[in-house]
């Protein structure tokens, strides 16, 4: 038995070498020099928010002290489109720009997922939701999903959305305004916190008929549980810089228990939203399933997923529990990623007044159509006809994705094509990358959004006029709108891109109708793009005061 026992030790050491020797590598990428074998060069993504501010040794800390997508700009024009970085215990992974590798990326199926730490993280923030589903679980969750946010569903909840922002979402918030306004010529006011309440009642209203009361302080308990998602950032330790990398190498089965176990302050926070989103979900999905029953189902999106689960055949239907976790992955991913988009545009429209009156002219204009016509609302085709309006929007969500790279992992040997030939560091030219299995690739939306081969030579400037002009060229079928990567690509794409567009031109019409915003340029040149789970506007020297961006409005002559 000994001899058995060192024998299959010997024929297992063999394998080991054999595997490691003869296993697919990309270490003669070229990339930037890791200064730690230890910590390597340790990425943020969105589910690292808390690690945003480390300053640990090696090339990492650059990445933690940068601002959202500061070094994947500044390595991709060093290094190209597809770059080897080093993650910890000298792990190699890959940071992907390139447009035809990411168009193979996200359109490969299931071959190239996300990893096991991106989906239980997943899970624990939303539940076993489309966002966390994987492989045929995950197609069935979409198909269940896909009548709610189909083209024609979502140009008929415009209306919809135009009611709430006139009634109950942006011209409330334009009355709070001109009422703190008083007398006063300007005022200044703190844009995240406002855009996140009432865009959580907005979801609430229009996704689950649901009253979060979040505009008048009304202290509902989910409310309440979802603001304590986006995170103050702190700097943290070596030691959890590299716990959080170890977790992406360590066994499913560990990853899980530490996961819903560890006593962690962000994993019990958000077990504890996770518990009440759940309650409420449940509660939610008895009333609309009874309101079915009796003929009186209503088209807010909840509704028309427990219509869409009601099949007759019961092996494609949503269980009870991942039909509970639809509700909290429309909240997380319908809510903080509008109302922080909306942030950096005010942003934007400070910092180019001549863009923010042309967008005010066009919008006024269209409004004039509107009252010729005998009507008083805008419509989806209005909305359509707004190029200019669209231009800034589209410029927006290039310029400032608020999800700024994500994670994905291979299932098998993959040959990643590449629209530039790469020098590899040994002098040879290729056109595909050959990668190994369980190969990690940072899939950059960042720097996929400013390719100048794709937005042109002034991609790293902000320029509405690229979408009118003719310089946008269009890229290898990369994302789900307007060659942007912002709302993601592929099977995996954002479900509910069109129900966010056209809720984003809704606020931001009545919201450029009824004011110009301005701001002080001390504070502007201070602005930081933080690393959270959404990328959020901080005040450098303010970073632990979480979302902030100062605004002055000043309120505009209605037509």
């Amino acid at each position: 038995m000994e001899h058995l026992l060192v024998a299959c030790a010997i024929l297992f050491t063999l394998y080991y070498i054999y595997h490691r020797w003869t296993r697919i590598s990309v270490a003669d990428i070229p990339g930037p020099k890791a200064k730690s074998f230890l910590l390597g060069e340790l990425f943020v993504h969105p589910y690292q928010a808390p690690f945003a501010n480390n300053k640990g040794p090696g090339n990492q800390a650059e990445v933690f002290q940068s601002q959202a997508g500061e070094t994947d700009f500044k390595w991709q024009a060093e290094f190209g489109g597809v770059i080897r970085v080093k993650g910890i215990l000298g792990t190699d992974r890959l940071l992907v720009s390139d447009p035809k590798a990411l168009h193979h990326i996200f359109a490969s199926g299931y071959d190239i997922r996300k990893t096991d730490f991106r989906l239980e993280v997943t899970r624990i923030l939303t539940g076993p939701g489309l966002g966390w589903a994987d492989g045929e679980n995950h197609h069935r969750q979409r198909k269940v999903n896909s009548p709610a946010f189909g083209m024609a569903q979502t140009r008929a909840y415009v209306p919809v959305y135009l009611a709430y922002a006139n009634k109950v979402g942006a011209m409330d918030l334009c009355t709070e305004w001109k009422e703190r306004l008083g007398g006063d010529t300007s005022i200044v006011v703190d844009t995240p916190s406002y855009f996140t309440r009432f865009f959580l009642d907005v979801i609430g209203e229009v996704a689950f008929d649901y009253q979060f009361g979040a505009t008048d302080n009304a202290h509902d308990p989910l409310a309440e549980v979802l603001s304590s998602v986006v995170p103050k950032f702190t700097t943290p330790s070596k030691f959890d810089v590299f716990v959080l990398g170890l977790l992406e190498l360590v066994p499913v089965p560990l990853l899980i228990a530490f996961m819903r176990y560890a006593p962690t302050k962000g994993l019990r926070n958000s077990r504890r939203v996770e518990r009440e989103a759940t309650a409420v979900a449940k509660r939610l999905v008895e009333e609309k399933s009874e309101a079915l029953m009796a003929g009186n189902s209503k088209r807010d999106i909840m509704s028309l997923l427990v219509k869409a689960n009601a099949s007759e055949n019961p092996r494609s239907n949503l269980s009870a529990d991942e039909l509970y976790a639809q509700m909290q992955t429309i909240m997380q991913a319908g809510h903080e990623t509008t109302a922080t988009t909306m942030s950096w545009t005010i942003l934007e429209l400070t910092q180019h007044p001549e863009v923010q009156a042309k967008l005010r002219a066009e919008i006024q204009a269209a409004q004039r159509t509107i009252n010729e016509r005998g009507d008083t609302a805008f419509t989806a085709t209005d909305f359509d006809s707004m190029a200019y309006t669209v231009a800034v929007m589209k410029e927006i969500l290039r310029f400032h994705p608020v999800v700024f790279s994500t994670l994905r992992e291979a299932a098998r040997d993959e040959v990643l094509p590449l629209s530039k030939p790469i020098v590899t560091l040994s002098g040879k030219t290729i056109t595909e990358l050959p990668i190994p299995k369980n190969q990690i690739l940072v899939t950059s939306i960042a720097g996929y959004n400013r390719n100048t081969d794709v937005f042109g030579e002034d991609a790293q400037q902000f320029n509405p006029e690229r979408w009118l002009d003719g310089t946008v060229k269009p890229a290898a079928n990369v994302g789900m709108y307007a060659n942007l990567m912002t709302f993601g690509s592929g099977h995996r794409g954002c479900i509910g891109w069109r129900f966010a567009i056209y809720e984003y031109q809704a606020f931001l019409t009545e919201l450029v109708k009824n004011f110009e915003f301005s701001m002080d340029p001390t504070i502007a040149r201070m602005v930081r793009r933080e690393p959270g789970i959404v990328m959020i506007p901080t005040i450098e020297g303010e970073v632990m005061k979480g979302p902030h961006l100062p605004v002055t409005i000043r309120p505009v002559e209605l037509l």
